[in-house]
């Protein structure tokens, strides 16, 4: 019972079984087949799951050859209409009737269309797996939900949501949704790769990033973030498990179940990570905190703080967090330079309306120094640490 109720809150998808419509046969993991941006040698009847991910990096790093589908604009594009009702009038206003006649029907996904490659992460409600489209070749990430998990889990409005804002957000920063499909018991959602992972991993890694390497990603993150909320897109999850990284290192934001499209930029609902929450939404005594989209300003600061330190502001048992936060007791190391000081100081300010905006943040001295002027500098100064690394190992 409760797999129907879930199933049909889920009619508006393009809904296809495991199996390819056109054969009616079990779909079986096969060899992967050779693609117009891979040689036949690479690509051999041989080739094993182990090798997909080689492949995909092997796509990404050729910089004569783009990965991706042909008319690849029209194949993926989302079910839903962008949220810019400037764009949908104009789109309404040119289709007629004898358009939507000759119009090619969208794409129709399922599983069967995919090669599957090994893990890429695990998830409260499922796995993602790296995995390449079977026809052409096209190396993506198949986040894979399990319907009865999400029931149980009340997490349908979640990934409703999900699918809602991601699949309509087209920035180099944010990580793109290709498309979704489902089955009887599943829900996929066709996704980015990111070549290099979670950035949470790599930040445990590092214990904490240098501070050019902050200075970009902040940077990065901060016209993610002007980017959504043009679109009056509030992330309201904002923490280093929900970040990926490209393949040549860049951000890429994700996650968007906790998202709201919120065109008067207000809301109540209580949600996100508690390290991260601004203390508006924190306030005792109401039912109901109203908040804006500078709760994502905030997060911002959190994440800077972390990037450089190693761990968030407020980190402590539950009650001393809310009770850092309320007041904005924090502590900055002085091995912080004062620049990175500054920045997050004018972030974590406990008046929304007080913080610096994203325009502020992209024009910083601290950002200007690492992203504008000294971007060359620190990559030769990158590089050549890890040439004098290599040497002496």
């Amino acid at each position: 019972m409760a797999t129907r109720i879930l199933e049909s809150r889920f009619e508006h998808l393009s809904v296809n079984d495991e199996n390819d419509p056109n054969d009616g046969t079990k779909y079986q993991k096969s060899k992967i087949t050779s693609s117009s941006t891979t040689s036949a040698s690479q690509l051999s009847q041989t080739a094993s799951r182990a090798n997909l991910l080689k492949i995909a990096v092997l796509n990404q790093n050729t910089t004569n050859t783009i990965v991706s589908v042909p008319s690849q604009s029209s194949q993926w594009r989302s079910s839903r209409a962008d949220f810019d009702d400037g764009a949908r009038a104009e789109r309404k206003s040119a289709a007629t009737y004898e358009d939507q006649q000759t119009a090619p029907k969208p794409k129709v996904f399922h599983l069967g269309m995919f090669e599957i490659g090994r893990p890429l992460g695990k998830g409260k409600f499922g796995r993602v797996y790296l995995a390449r489209e079977r026809s052409s070749g096209f190396v993506c990430a198949l986040k894979v939900l399990h319907k009865n998990e999400l029931k149980h889990g009340n997490a349908e409005t979640q990934v409703r949501r999900e699918i809602e804002i991601q699949s309509n957000l087209r920035h180099p920063n944010i990580l793109r949704l290709f498309g979704h499909f489902h089955d009887s018991k599943r829900i996929f959602l066709i996704l980015e790769f990111a070549g290099k992972g979670e950035l949470y991993k790599h930040l445990r890694r590092e214990n904490r990033f240098p501070e050019w390497k902050a200075a970009q990603y902040v940077s990065q993150m901060a016209a993610a973030l002007k980017y959504c909320h043009k679109k009056h897109i509030i992330h309201r999850d904002i923490k280093p498990e929900n970040i990926l990284l490209g393949i040549h290192g860049e951000i890429k934001l994700s996650d968007f179940g906790w998202s709201v499209h919120a065109p008067s930029n207000r809301r109540s609902t209580l949600c996100g990570t508690l390290d991260y929450l601004p203390p508006e939404m924190l306030k005792p005594g109401r039912d109901k905190n109203i908040y804006s989209n500078k709760v994502d300003l905030w997060s911002l600061g959190v994440l800077t703080y972390e990037f450089l330190v190693g761990e968030a502001p407020f980190e402590d048992t539950p009650v001393m967090t809310q009770r850092k936060i309320a007041r904005g007791e924090m502590t900055v190391p002085s091995f912080v330079s004062a620049e990175a000081r500054d920045l997050i100081k004018r972030l974590l300010v406990l008046d929304p309306e007080k913080r610096i905006s994203l325009d502020q943040v992209q024009e910083h001295p601290w950002i200007i120094k690492y992203c504008v002027k000294g971007e060359r500098a620190t990559m030769r100064e990158s590089k050549s640490t890890g040439s004098k690394n290599s040497s002496e190992e």
